[in-house]
């Protein structure tokens, strides 16, 4: 069936944040008192939504110091970092093929709405995308909501639509919406977590677009 809209991830997959959200989980461990520090490829190995179990995982303590202060604590350290974060490799090429062959192109983010309109209008990509979908608060829940709104907001078929992303999660989300995915190893996890979807897998956003308007689209 032929493709007529992607929804893109945001962190991880058009943004390359991730050096930043190692560096950012270090800084909270340290800044907590837990001795622990992660590499890039440990990060990814414990990286994962919810991002309560995530921080679990991580090593912190909840009864000691609960998600909600961890959460807030480290956006307060992640945003001002951010604005430094580039555009991943091939993401505005990505974006114009898809443009070219005329699908329509919207962001599906856990990111905070508002946070989300800054990040992509800073980077001189905003009027690729139809709308910004994010969540109205920092504490990173399902995409699931959000994104069966929108589709039903527009008239799409699932079908018709892919998901691109990085993360488990964001194979979770697609087949909850009913929409196609397609993962680039690139992002927060390890490309043996996202090869155990079995949803299609490629290195970078290059191969993930050829992808979805060739074969796959």
């Amino acid at each position: 069936m032929q493709t007529e809209l992607i929804l893109w991830d945001w962190n991880g997959t058009l943004l390359d944040d991730v050096p930043l959200c190692v560096d950012a989980l270090n800084r909270l461990l340290k800044r907590y008192g837990y001795p622990q520090q992660y590499g890039l490829a440990a990060y990814r190995e414990i990286f994962g939504f919810p991002v309560q179990d995530y921080y679990v995982r991580a090593g912190f303590d909840f009864s000691r110091h609960p998600f909600p202060v961890l959460a807030e604590s480290y956006m307060q350290d992640y945003l001002p970092h951010a604005a430094a974060c580039p555009l991943a490799g091939g993401a505005v090429a990505a974006l114009e093929a898809f443009r070219t062959a005329g699908l329509r192109q919207v962001i599906l983010s856990a990111s905070r709405t508002s946070v989300l309109e800054q990040q992509v209008s800073e980077r001189g990509i905003r009027a690729y995308f139809d709308e910004l979908l994010g969540l109205d608060d920092i504490y990173a829940r399902s995409k699931v909501e959000i994104g069966l709104a929108y589709l039903r907001r527009g008239g799409f078929e699932p079908a018709r639509a892919v998901l691109i992303g990085d993360s488990v999660h964001d194979y979770e989300v697609a087949q909850a919406m009913g929409v196609r995915c397609v993962l680039q190893c690139a992002g927060h996890q390890t490309e043996a977590a996202l090869k155990a979807t079995g949803a299609p897998v490629f290195p970078g956003l290059a191969e993930t677009a050829a992808y979805v308007l060739g074969a796959g689209g």
